[in-house]
This record gives C-alpha cells, structure tokens and sequence, in this order.
C-alpha cells in the first residue's frame, strides 16, 4: 500500500497533458469512436460502449478473513488467456493484503495487513461461494505472506510485491510470477524502495497456499544509477504479460511472450519478449530498441509514456492491441491506447472511465488499472482498478472495505 504514496510523490512531478482536459462522460454508455493518429493508421475505427460491472466488484466485498488488497492479477490456470475461454480455475494474486474481520460495518482487532495473497476462483462468473482467498498461516492468529523472498540476492527484511504472472504451457504448465523485492530504508510513507526483481515459479499441480515454489533472481530491474534524475530511472518489467500463442489462444500470435516493464517517473513503458520454453535463460530475452530486437536490456526503449505500474495489453477481434492502465500513473481516469502489434505504434490515449464515484472522500485515489481477458465475454474487456487512501489507516477504521478492487466494463460493438 505504502509505494503507491510514493508512487503519487513522483506523479506530481508527470507533466500530464490529459490532466485539466474535461473527459468525456463514459458513465452516460455513449459510443467512442476512436479515431487513429498518423502512426497508427493500420489500427480501424470501432466504437464501444462502458459500464460498472458491479457483480465483480461485489465479489470482492467481504467481511471475513481477506477484506482488502491491491494489485490483482489474474491468472487462468488452464493457459488459456483470451475472452470467452471458459477457464475452469482462475489464480488472482494480490500484494498488500488485509485480513481480520468486519461486524456491523465495523473494523475488529486483531486485523493485519500482509504483503501478498491469491485466491482461487472456479469458472469464469462472479460467484462468491466459487471464490477462495489464501494465505500463510490460514485459520490462526498469525497471518503471514504467501510469498517470502529467500534468493541469493535478498537482503534482510526484504518483501515480496507481486507483478504480473501467467502459466507456461511450455515448461509443464509451471505458474510464473513476477516478484519484486522491496526493501524499508527509513520512516515514514517513503521509507522503503524496490531493490530487484525476481521470477516466482511454481508447480502446476501445487495446491494453494503454495507452501512450496522457486524463486530465482533475475537480472530484469533498473536499479539507481547515480543521483537526482538518473535515480529516477528506476524501473522493473513483470507490469504485465501479454502470452501470445496459439496454446494460449491467441487467433494470430507469433509464438513470444511479451512482458512489459515501466522506468522512471515518466512512466515509460518498455517492451521484452521471449519464447516460453526459454522464459528462465535470461540470455534469450529480447528488448524492443525502438527499431528492432536487441539483447541488451539497457537499449530497451519507450513505446509510450505516462502509464501506470500495473497494466495489459490484451489482443482485440480486430487484431489490434489493447494498453489498459491508470492515466499518467495515478490519476482518476482509466484509459486504453490501442497498438497494431505488440510494441505499437500505440495511438492517443482514449478515456475509458472517471473513477471519481469511488473517492468517497478527498483522501482517496484510484490507481493501476488493468484488463482481464479470460474473464471476460468474447467482445467486451473486463477491467479492474483499485482505490487506496493517503491516510489509510485512519479511513479503514471508517470505511474498512475501501481497500479493494472495483470493475467496469468495455464492450466493443
């Protein structure tokens, strides 16, 4: 919960050209036409329509055990990543998480906050009894992370956020996860920083909680290169994964895996892929330069900026390429930029929806948004975003429940 206060510390430094802009009324359900900009001319015109999806959002309400958590990332544990798929078992994994109990709208003692979570859902609708939450230490006192950095380059007190993760058809359906390992340096909201990057795996036929799993440092963090604004260049990719195979459903993949990184307090976002059945030799990982695939990771270069920390790219019907993600880091908008591939050209951002129905009070703010394909009906996008407080603890004694994920839909016509 606490780096996305940093996150916002940085934000206010985004120069946002979309940030005094009027949005359109998406809230009305009026079609959008999207109309592409010069460098993305190959991407149609379509129109669509936005709403709540509040059956979602209702499954996230809960009172007992897990009541809050950010990050949500979804995962179909049969491989199959596109909309309409039908998974049977879907993985959500979740970074700070809050469990305890709410009685007559009221937070109990005994509540703790803890760095990661999952849960289990069976089937693709929102049914609360079809949905299972998960963590160390279930049914006792003590609830602990699912999920515990212990590599060769974890320090001491180091913990897990967690990125995005998918399962690897390839190497016998292994869940992978993207760990990043943050370290507290000091007091205060801004006390702490991300100090490496990490590749979760686990068994496909592990049950939850995942009591066991590997964890392998990896080589995909941009760390401090100096002071002032080369520090600033920080940076990690696992803030989503776009699996575009055949086995995972893709209509008109290329066999890669795409994995997206976001550096610095533009929020570039850069572009990796790799073959799944080389996804752990980090030497096989290639990184978009702007022109071409190149093996150094430090030529990665932007393929558009302004983005959140947690994001997707999702394939749509027509080919085109989906970027969902919070405006300019943290703001109240969600927006979509639509790409002809992969790495783009992606055009203008486009409005999808203005949070502000769910900042109840001054302090709260709506952040990472993202898309999740496998849930959603063929020609619509199912997307999520959370809300956080920059005085949490204060507000979760009033509002215990506003520490989870809201959802809203987009449907194309």
């Amino acid at each position: 919960m606490l780096r996305y206060l940093s996150l916002l510390f940085y934000g206010l430094f985004l120069l946002n050209p979309f940030a005094q802009v009027k949005g359109q009324d998406t809230k009305s359900k009026e079609a959008l036409a999207h109309a592409p900009s010069k460098a993305n001319k190959a991407v149609k015109q379509f129109k669509f329509t936005v709403e709540e999806a509040p059956e979602w959002s209702a499954m996230f309400t809960r009172t007992n055990g897990w009541f809050g958590g950010d990050g949500i990332f979804s995962i179909p544990l049969n491989g199959a990543e596109t909309n309409g798929s039908e998974t049977p078992q879907t993985l959500f994994i979740f970074s700070d998480s809050m469990i305890g109990e709410i009685k007559d709208g009221k937070l109990q003692p005994g509540s703790k906050m803890i760095h990661n979570s999952t849960a289990l859902l069976k089937g693709t609708e929102p049914l609360k009894d079809q949905m299972t939450f998960y963590w160390k230490n279930m049914g006792q006192d003590n609830a602990e992370s699912v999920f515990v950095p212990k590599t060769p380059q974890t320090g001491p007190g180091d913990y897990y956020w967690l990125g995005d993760g998918f399962v690897n058809q390839a190497l016998d359906n292994s869940i992978f996860i993207f760990g990043y390992r943050v370290k507290q340096t000091g007091e205060g909201a801004f006390g702490f920083e991300e100090v490496g990057n990490t590749l979760i795996k686990i068994d496909g036929k592990q049950e939850q909680p995942y009591a066991v799993y590997q964890q392998k440092d990896s080589p995909f963090y941009f760390g401090k290169m100096g002071t002032g604004a080369e520090a600033a260049e920080t940076g990690s990719f696992g803030a989503g994964i776009l699996v575009n195979t055949a086995k995972a459903g893709a209509l008109k993949g290329d066999k890669y895996v795409y994995v997206y990184g976001v550096r610095g307090k533009a929020k570039k976002l850069l572009v990796a892929r790799v073959l799944p059945k080389d996804f752990e030799d980090y030497a096989k990982w290639m990184f978009w330069d702007g022109l071409k695939w190149n093996s150094d990771m430090q030529q990665a270069a932007a393929v558009t900026d302004g983005v959140s920390n947690e994001l997707s790219v999702s394939a749509l019907p027509d080919n085109s390429y989906a970027l969902i993600f919070q405006e300019g880091g943290l703001s109240r908008y969600i927006a979509m930029r639509i790409g002809k591939s992969p790495v783009g050209p992606f055009g203008p951002p486009i409005r999808l929806w203005d949070c502000s129905a769910s900042l109840t009070k001054k302090s709260y703010f709506p952040y990472n948004a993202k898309a999740h394909p496998s849930l959603s009906k063929k020609g619509e996008l199912l997307i999520s975003y959370n809300i956080n407080s920059f005085d949490f603890f204060k507000d979760l004694a009033d509002d215990p429940q506003l520490y989870r994920p809201r959802f809203i839909r987009v449907k194309f016509e």
